[in-house]
């Protein structure tokens, strides 16, 4: 078929696809249905990004109804039957749901049926979701995260719709996909999706490492609302909304923002799906920018010269087991080191079903994992003899979980390390939780950003009993935070600016 009425040599790449979707593509639904596309000026100023220079990996992203999907219909049609189009391609869309697949698809078959022109060269197959040009032999296929998935593909085109769903920073259909991709000569993937609610998570990841521009071929089209910025002022929305007072309606946007005026319970969400923000939609007990602030790395030295407390949460044998100590400096500065312990066997299953890479971090030394099917308390035994050895360990505060098996382990060591029982109920904990939060607000802590510490606190909410006496809780079941409970309870003793004792000096016959 004829590519476009423009003198295609007078044209850059870039400038001749967006030439043919406006002269062959339709708009699939809404007010202006059937009527030819006429790109806006951001949509053309993103295809030219994508292929006016070498691209792998194109991300683009913005608050929700901006026309993501509709605009990826364009360059998967571009890419079927249009001058993208290579003979007998592959080309893909991934989603997590079968819902999400279905919607790429039914845009772009939406497209084919308004134009003449795609209609007589597309075959479409509902049932199996399918779209096909038999002269070129390119086919498109709608996948999902929970379909059984084809892993013998080869796309040349793979569009990841809406990624910022995935929890945690792995994707098996993802991964599938991208390496499915190796065996093409310039493959593309196109990732579009409003902004995941953490940093763990796999679309952060992407746009964390896009954002560093280590990588020339990945491009980043970002569209989002600053932190600091007033979610209810019109001139933030249009931060993160391109299409704002064009085909998204300014009204409804305005009315959105006074719900989450109106009902602070609903501005997470406004933030994440509005204002394009990466925010938990649940609200954690620690600020993602409070978080951030207490990044910084902690000092080693600290627990050579002043005394150590540390906190224990030994959870179930079959999941995390976290051992958290701190030392505080003169300034009052709390310095963590927090050691994570899980079972060796398993460590694969066991990222899968928490999303998150138990394995990734054990190679990076952030955790231990010890032989066998459950955490081997002997292990922990020894990382708190050794710290109770080399460091003035004032006390290490534990929940009462199985501190009998650990108890033994530690004798057998011949450890004389101060044990302090610490209840896990509101009592206990609601102490611990606020000096915690206290500290972290007035940026007296130094953890380094350690990933399990920091998906931990990703993952941590706050109950409350009648009385406002708070806990922490999970924020989903297959969140972990045991290493917020082990740091809360580390920093349950010294308050404000007391300074603690300073460290002195242990022989190895144990004696002071």
């Amino acid at each position: 078929m004829a590519r476009s009425r423009k003198n295609a040599a007078a044209l850059t790449r870039g400038e001749r696809n967006i030439a043919w979707i406006e002269q062959y593509c339709r708009v699939p639904e809404g007010a202006h249905v059937g009527a030819p596309v006429v790109l806006r000026p951001w949509q053309r100023a993103m295809i030219r990004a994508i292929y006016d220079t070498p691209t792998r990996r194109a991300i683009l992203s913005m608050g929700r109804k901006n026309g993501k999907t509709s605009f990826t219909a364009f360059l998967l049609l571009l890419h079927l039957v249009g001058p993208e189009a290579r003979r007998n391609g592959q080309l893909c869309s991934a989603a997590q749901s079968r819902d999400q697949a279905a919607l790429l698809f039914a845009l772009a078959c939406k497209c084919v049926r308004q134009s003449p022109e795609l209609l007589s060269y597309v075959t479409m197959r509902d049932t199996r979701k399918e779209i096909a040009c038999d002269e070129l032999g390119t086919i498109y296929r709608a996948l999902s995260a929970d379909a059984s998935t084809n892993y013998g593909l080869s796309p040349a085109l793979v569009i990841h719709d809406e990624l910022g769903q995935v929890k945690g920073p792995r994707s098996e259909l993802y991964d599938a996909l991208e390496t499915a991709a190796g065996a093409q000569a310039e493959p593309l993937s196109v990732i579009i999706s409003t902004q995941a609610p953490t940093d763990a998570d796999l679309l952060s990841v992407l746009i964390d490492d896009a954002i560093a521009g280590e990588d020339p071929t990945v491009k980043l089209t970002l569209h989002t609302a600053p932190a600091d910025a007033d979610p209810f002022a019109p001139e933030t929305w249009a931060m993160s909304n391109p299409a704002i007072g064009d085909f998204l309606n300014a009204e409804e946007v305005a009315r959105q923002a006074e719900d989450a005026r109106r009902m602070p319970s609903r501005e997470a969400s406004f933030r994440n799906l509005i204002l394009n923000q990466r925010i938990n939609t649940h609200s954690p007990y620690i600020p993602p920018a409070v978080w951030k602030a207490n990044g910084g790395e902690p000092e080693m030295d600290a627990f050579e010269e002043f005394a150590v407390v540390g906190g224990l949460d030994l959870s179930s044998r079959n999941d995390l087991t976290a051992l958290v100590f701190a030392a505080r400096d003169r300034a009052g500065i709390w310095h963590i080191d927090p050691k994570f312990f899980v079972p060796e066997e398993g460590i694969h299953d066991r990222s899968a079903r928490d999303r998150v890479p138990y394995d990734l971090w054990r190679d990076q030394g952030y955790l231990i994992a010890t032989p066998g099917s459950t955490v081997d308390y002997a292990w922990v035994a020894e990382v708190l003899h050794q710290y109770e050895v080399e460091h003035n360990i004032t006390v290490v505060r534990f929940d009462r979980w199985r501190i009998d098996v650990l108890k033994a382990e530690l004798a057998k060591l011949g450890s004389r390390i101060n044990l302090e029982p610490h209840g896990q109920g509101f009592r206990d904990m609601a102490p611990a939780v606020d000096n915690l939060e206290s500290e972290l607000m007035q940026n007296r802590v130094r953890h380094g950003m350690n990933p399990v510490l920091t998906w931990c606190a990703s993952n941590a909410v706050t109950v409350m009993d009648p009385v406002g006496n708070r806990k922490l809780d999970k924020s989903k079941s297959y969140g972990r935070i045991d290493g917020m409970v082990a740091l809360a309870m580390a920093l349950a003793g010294p308050k404000g600016d007391q300074p603690l004792p300073r460290r002195v000096s242990i022989y190895e016959d144990g004696t002071v």
